[in-house]
């Protein structure tokens, strides 16, 4: 399969022989957006697939939010442009965890802290999330991630 990166260069192709215009936009220009992280800062560094996602993340949320500008400015067109390349970027992205599954892997996170004799608390919520976010590496919204913890321990 490839890394993601290694995936995003090779969609490039598929789309120019789709002729997916939209498609072929949008998957050349993450490349160029992954390259201008790598190369940013004091030494240039190579993104790992983790990395990759939460770009790809922040890419698509940008371009959800400037979907809803245009909607609210009454640019309808420019802001299903917006969304289209969204859906693109998000075709990239893992998929997305339930809530069960989540819940699940907070379980788990609480039941090997108890094995180690600690007794799971507010205190100790980042013992608990780091775990827990390893496994879930962008596949579900931290911030309810966090709440979903925070309930557990309280």
């Amino acid at each position: 399969m490839g890394t993601l990166k290694e995936r995003l260069h090779a969609a490039v192709i598929v789309h120019m022989k789709d002729r997916n215009k939209t498609a072929l936009t949008t998957v050349r220009n993450v490349p160029g957006e992954i390259e201008t992280r790598e190369k940013s800062g004091k030494a240039p560094v190579e993104l790992d697939d983790a990395q990759v996602t939460a770009l790809l993340q922040k890419e698509a949320a940008k371009r959800r939010d400037t979907a809803r500008i245009y909607t609210e400015a009454g640019e309808s067109g420019r802001a299903a442009a917006e969304i289209a390349e969204a859906e693109v970027i998000e075709t990239y992205l893992p998929q997305a965890l339930s809530a069960a599954d989540v819940e699940s892997i907070i379980d788990e996170a609480l039941t090997a802290l108890r094995a180690e004799g600690q007794e799971p608390t507010l205190r100790l919520m980042g013992a608990v999330m780091k775990p827990v976010t390893a496994k879930i590496a962008g596949r579900f919204d931290g911030k309810a991630v966090s709440e979903l913890v925070r309930a557990r321990l309280a």
